[in-house]
């Protein structure tokens, strides 16, 4: 007797037994640091930021948060010169990136990560590389941003693109 369904799928490895992802190239420039909570007799720690991680040599000059609703999408944008190191502090949160950036060995290459409360990490976002963070919880969700430069009032690092462009080869469901 066949149990297989028309349009069955089968999963693909996505992480290995460590727990690590699998199968994912980063993007040229993007440093992931995973973080384990400690679990206290009062609550929870949770690392935000180390310089002994080594994800990039450059200083922070400012600190924002960002709360997303549910199933709100913070659309495309990349900076021409500032790097994000973006934090899910609160929910859980879908981070993509893609890189459109013609001289990289990685150009065209999407990354994606899931973040948060459960799994904490620090993704580090070099320049010129477009990224969009969707809230993927059924409550608000925040994430904390600790960029190398902070933000221009008068001249905005911000180059924003829509949802669909059609040179960004992923759809949000």
């Amino acid at each position: 007797m066949n149990w297989k369904l028309s349009g069955l799928i089968k999963d693909k490895q996505g992480i290995t037994s460590d727990w690590d992802f699998f199968g994912q190239e980063l993007i040229e420039g993007v440093r992931v640091k995973e973080v384990k909570n400690v679990i206290k007799q009062d609550g929870v720690l949770t690392e935000v930021f180390r310089k002994d991680w080594k994800l990039d040599d450059m200083e922070i000059d400012q600190v924002f948060q960002i709360k997303l609703k549910p199933t709100t999408i913070s659309g495309w944008h990349a900076h021409e010169t500032t790097t994000d190191r973006i934090f899910i502090n609160v929910g859980l949160m879908k981070v993509v990136l893609y890189d459109g950036r013609q001289d990289s060995p990685t150009y065209g290459l999407i990354n994606e990560f899931k973040s948060g409360d459960f799994r904490p990490m620090l993704i580090s976002v070099p320049p010129k590389v477009y990224h969009a963070i969707q809230n993927i919880y059924h409550k608000e969700s925040s994430l904390l941003n600790l960029v190398d430069e902070a933000y221009r009032y008068e001249d905005p690092d911000h180059w924003r693109v829509p949802l669909d462009h059609p040179d960004i080869p992923y759809k949000f469901s």
